[in-house]
């Protein structure tokens, strides 16, 4: 699989299943509303433990450096 997300857009995406989990965690959130930000929460912390984004394939989108991980 293609690797197209940079460090920074991995760390954004894990920030923001964070945030959402908390969201979900402490209640401030509940119902049909907290399964599917649950469910987002887990495809962005899948995404990002892959370095790959299936939406940014079909639109030719990457954010990572062509010489990234050649080190």
């Amino acid at each position: 699989m293609i690797k197209n997300m940079c460090p920074i857009d991995r760390m954004i995406k894990k920030t923001v299943a964070l945030a959402l989990g908390v969201l979900i965690l402490t209640g401030q959130v509940a119902g049909t509303l907290a399964i599917v930000l649950g469910l987002l929460a887990v495809i962005l912390l899948a995404t990002s433990a892959v370095s790959t984004c299936p939406l940014y394939l079909p639109l030719r989108i990457s954010t990572r450096k062509a010489d990234e991980g050649k080190k």
